[in-house]
């Protein structure tokens, strides 16, 4: 099985020249949602998964990849339910990250991060208020009652 660090050294290689919406490396997006899974009181599955919760989404990572890599069945699990699909609805995507054992927590992780107010600050005023609303619904679908990014949401 992958170590944390060798997850974290994939993820980091795999979105290697990659930016955030912000223009930032998207490395520390991934470091952000990691922590943020620790602080939550995730396991080490699960920060794994946080490591790759948008490899295969962003085409960093092949589905094919993640499905041959020495991970656990429940981090792979995890990262294909937090993968968004395309021409999904919203509440089919909350649905399947409800279902799946450990995601929950990533994707509060991962919405903390992405509506992380300093964040959202750079980006401009129509493209601020376009996340932040997307990621208020997608807070409400999935049962999570505040901003999360404390770590104290509660469901």
């Amino acid at each position: 099985m992958l170590t944390l660090a060798e997850v974290e050294a994939v993820a980091r290689a795999a979105h290697e020249g990659q930016t955030d919406k912000a223009g930032r490396p998207y490395a520390e997006h991934l470091k952000a949602v990691a922590e943020g899974v620790h602080a939550r009181g995730g396991d080490d599955e699960q920060i794994a998964a946080g490591w790759l919760h948008d490899s295969v989404e962003d085409d960093a990572l092949s589905r094919e990849w993640l499905s041959g890599a020495a991970l656990s069945r429940r981090t792979k699990d995890i990262v294909l339910a937090v993968t968004k699909r395309a021409g999904e609805e919203p509440e089919v995507y909350a649905e399947r990250i409800l279902r799946t054992p450990g995601a929950l927590l990533v994707k509060e992780a991962d919405l903390a991060h992405n509506a992380d107010p300093e964040r959202l600050a750079v980006l401009d005023e129509p493209v601020r208020k376009r996340l932040t609303e997307k990621y208020a619904r997608m807070r409400a679908l999935l049962g999570l009652t505040d901003d999360g990014r404390d770590g104290s949401a509660t469901r």
